[in-house]
């Protein structure tokens, strides 16, 4: 891989560190309603995943570096986010409840 990529410009940080706003305050928001509390990890694991991989491909330059350091950051999101699910189940956040 010897091309050369061109980092991206001045607008495409801004429209990245936009999303992570957005992206913030959907969590927020995801957080203080109600209707949302049985499904509450899942959403906030999902959207912390697709913050960390937007700071890491713009922000890190992992978009325009070699695969194998894409590779270094996303095995351990992935152990990371199937430990936290693996806790969530363990400690009954996902249980049914049967209303016995």
């Amino acid at each position: 891989m010897n091309e050369k990529q061109a980092h991206p410009g001045v607008g495409t940080y801004l429209a990245v560190a936009g999303m992570l706003t957005i992206i913030t305050l959907v969590e927020v928001g995801v957080f203080y309603v109600p209707a949302f509390q049985k499904v509450l990890a899942p959403i906030l694991i999902t959207l912390s995943a697709a913050k960390f991989s937007l700071v890491v491909m713009f922000y890190m330059h992992l978009k325009s570096d070699h695969r194998l350091f894409t590779l270094i950051f996303t095995a351990p999101l992935l152990i990371a986010v199937a430990v936290a699910v693996a806790l969530l189940f363990l400690f009954g956040v996902f249980a049914l409840h049967t209303g016995a």
